[in-house]
């Protein structure tokens, strides 16, 4: 069991935001993509870690959710754009009274989940206001 562990928190892709970027066009692409979709085939694509800091495009406030999820509700839902161009869908760390289209974020590594009691914590990827 702990050489599973160890496994998974060694994988750089799990606890970054990491996608991809096409040399040949310029592009950024979340989730990473093998071929550059511009460049077809001619791309020149490389791993590339991405700041994680964006802006908030659009956003939805749940109220409602599985009770299992040990989430607080309501929370926050937000497509971010990137600065380098990506958009993503994640939730936003913050007030619902506080999110406003526009509003700068910046990528926080934060728990997603747990497998049961005495299961597997999931950490990932969530957004949370950016100082100005």
């Amino acid at each position: 069991m702990a050489a599973t562990a160890r496994f998974w928190r060694e994988l750089s892709h799990r606890y970054n935001l990491v996608g991809t970027h096409c040399r040949k066009c310029d592009s950024y692409f979340f989730p990473p993509r093998d071929v550059c979709p511009k460049c077809r085939r001619g791309g020149d694509v490389e791993e590339y870690k991405f700041k994680g800091v964006g802006e908030i495009v659009t956003f939805t406030v749940v109220h409602q959710g599985k009770k299992d999820l040990n989430r607080r509700l309501p929370y926050v839902l937000a497509i971010v754009k990137l600065e380098e161009g990506p958009c993503l869908l994640a939730e936003v760390m913050c007030d619902p009274e506080e999110i406003r289209v526009g509003m700068r974020v910046r990528a926080a590594f934060r728990k997603i989940g747990e497998d049961g009691e005495r299961g597997i914590i999931y950490y990932g990827t969530k957004f949370v206001p950016a100082l100005t």
